[in-house]
C-alpha cells in the first residue's frame, strides 16, 4: 500500500493560500459562545457554526478551492465527485458559480433532502446519479466514469487542496478567538479532510491546542487505521451518521491524523441522536448526525475540559426532517428509556389487562403491541415496546415480566431481531 511522506502534508501556508482564495466566496461562519454547553460542562464552549455555511456544511471550502486549482481544459471537460451529500453540495455550488459541468454520484441511501439540495445548488450544470448503498460504492462508480470520460474526479477528502480548503475553518476560528487561548478543538471525522486541515493550521499556530477527532462507533475507520498503523478498510459500517459513514479513510488524511491529531474517539449513534435533540430543543440548532459528533464528544471529556476554552465544529446542518422519528427512537433506546420484548401471552380474555396491572410500573407506557392469535394454542408471542420514565426502573421491570412469562426475550441488544421486528 502506498504511503505518503510526512513532508507532503498540508502546511500552514497552504491553508492561508486557500483562505485568500475563499474569503470572498464562502461565508465566514460565526464562532458563538454557547452558554448552555458552557454551563453544562463548566467551561467555555464555542460552536463553529458551519451548519450556517452557504451549503450548510464546511464541504464548500474544500470543493471550491480544489476546483479553482484546475486548468482551463480540465474545467471545460467537467468534473465528477462521489458524496453522501455535503461534498456533493459543495461541488454543485462551485460548478454553478464557475459554469463547470459536473456529474455527481451519490449512494442510493442518501436522504432525499440532500439529493434535492445538490440539484438546487448545481442547477443546469449538475447531473446526479444514485448508485450503490455506500459512499465507497458511489466513489468506485464515479472514478470509473471519470476515467472513461476524461473528467477530473474531485476527491471528497484525500487531496491536498481539499484539506487546505477545509483548514480555512481553523483560520476563521483562531482569528475570531483573538487573544483567547484555544485549549481543545473537537471535529468530526468521516474521511478525515476536516480534521486534517484544521490540524495543519492549528498545530502550526497553536501547538498546545489539543485536537480531538470524533467518529461514529458504527464507522470508526480512522480509529481502526491508527490502531493498525496503516489504512484499513472496515468490512461493514452503520450508515446512520451518513456524513461520516466511510469504510476507508484516505492515505493522506491518515498521515495527517497520525501526526497532528491528539486523539480519535468514537461516539455511539444513539448518543449522537440524543445530542441532535438536545441541540434542537436547548439551542435551536438543526445539526445533522455528523454535525453533532463534536458536541456529543464533550460528555466523554468532562474532566479534561473543565475550566478550559473549547471549540466544537458543528460541521453540517443538512438533516432530513423525515429522519427525526428514527433519531428520537435511537435516542430513547440509548438513554435506556425504550425497551422491546417478545412476551408469550395467554390466549384468554383479560391477559393484556393483567400485564398492564401486574407488570407495568405506574409511569410506564406501552408504545408497541403486536399480537397474532394462533388457533388451538394456549399462548401466543407478542412484540411489546415499553417506554420508561426512569432508566433505573428497568431491572424491576425485567423481574415482573419474568413472573408473567419466564421465557420472555429482550430484543434491544439483538440487532437482527430488533431490525426485523421493530
Amino acid at each position: 500500500m502506498e504511503m505518503v511522506d510526512v513532508d507532503a502534508l498540508v502546511s500552514k501556508q497552504d491553508v492561508l493560500d486557500a483562505y485568500d482564495t475563499l474569503k470572498s466566496i464562502v461565508k465566514h461562519t460565526p464562532l458563538e459562545k454557547d452558554y448552555y454547553l458552557s454551563q453544562k460542562y463548566d467551561c467555555n464552549v464555542y460552536l463553529k457554526r458551519e451548519d450556517l455555511q452557504w451549503v450548510r456544511s464546511f464541504k464548500l471550502r474544500g470543493a471550491y478551492y480544489a476546483i479553482a486549482q484546475l486548468t482551463e481544459e480540465q474545467l471545460k471537460n467537467g468534473v465528477t465527485c462521489a458524496s453522501a451529500g455535503n461534498h456533493a453540495q459543495g461541488v454543485a455550488f462551485t460548478c454553478q458559480k464557475l459554469g463547470v459541468p459536473a456529474t455527481i454520484f451519490m449512494p442510493t441511501t442518501t436522504p432525499q433532502q440532500k439529493v434535492s439540495q445538490v440539484k438546487f445548488f448545481g442547477g443546469e450544470f449538475v447531473e446526479v446519479r444514485l448508485t450503490g448503498d455506500t459512499f465507497d460504492a458511489a466513489a468506485y462508480s464515479a472514478k470509473k466514469f471519470s476515467a472513461e470520460n476524461s473528467k477530473t474526479f474531485i476527491a471528497p477528502f484525500d487531496d491536498a487542496d481539499i484539506i487546505a480548503g477545509q483548514g480555512t475553518v481553523a483560520v476563521e476560528m483562531l482569528n475570531d478567538l483573538g487573544d483567547e487561548k484555544c485549549d481543545f478543538i473537537f471535529a468530526a471525522i468521516g474521511g478525515g479532510g476536516l480534521v486534517s486541515g484544521v490540524g495543519s493550521y492549528v498545530k502550526a499556530v497553536s501547538p498546545a491546542t489539543t485536537i480531538i477527532g470524533v467518529e461514529p462507533s458504527g464507522a470508526p475507520s480512522m480509529a481502526k487505521s491508527l490502531l493498525a498503523g496503516k489504512v484499513v478498510s472496515l468490512p461493514k459500517i452503520d450508515k446512520f451518521v451518513d456524513g461520516a459513514a466511510v469504510k476507508q479513510v484516505g492515505q493522506l488524511t491518515y498521515k495527517h491524523c497520525e501526526k497532528l491529531v491528539d486523539e480519535v474517539m468514537e461516539v455511539e449513534e444513539g448518543e449522537v441522536c440524543s445530542t441532535i435533540l438536545d441541540m434542537y430543543t436547548k439551542q435551536a440548532i438543526v445539526a445533522e448526525p455528523a454535525g453533532a459528533l463534536s458536541v456529543a464528544a464533550l460528555n466523554h471529556f468532562r474532566a479534561q475540559i473543565k475550566g478550559k476554552n473549547v471549540v466544537c465544529i458543528v460541521s453540517g446542518g443538512n438533516n432530513d426532517i423525515n429522519r427525526m422519528q428514527e433519531i428520537e427512537e435511537r435516542s430513547l433506546v440509548f438513554e435506556g428509556l425504550k425497551h422491546y420484548f417478545i412476551v408469550n401471552f395467554p390466549q384468554r380474555p383479560g391477559a393484556l389487562r393483567e400485564f398492564v396491572n401486574d407488570v407495568l410500573g405506574p409511569y410506564d407506557d406501552i408504545t408497541k403491541f403486536e399480537y397474532t392469535k394462533k388457533v388451538n394454542r394456549n399462548q401466543g408471542p407478542v412484540i411489546i415496546g415499553v417506554l420508561l420514565q426512569d432508566p433505573n426502573d428497568y431491572e424491576k421491570l425485567l423481574e415482573r415480566i419474568a413472573v408473567f412469562d419466564p421465557s420472555f426475550m429482550p430484543i434491544n441488544d439483538n440487532q437482527m431481531l430488533y431490525t426485523l421486528l421493530v
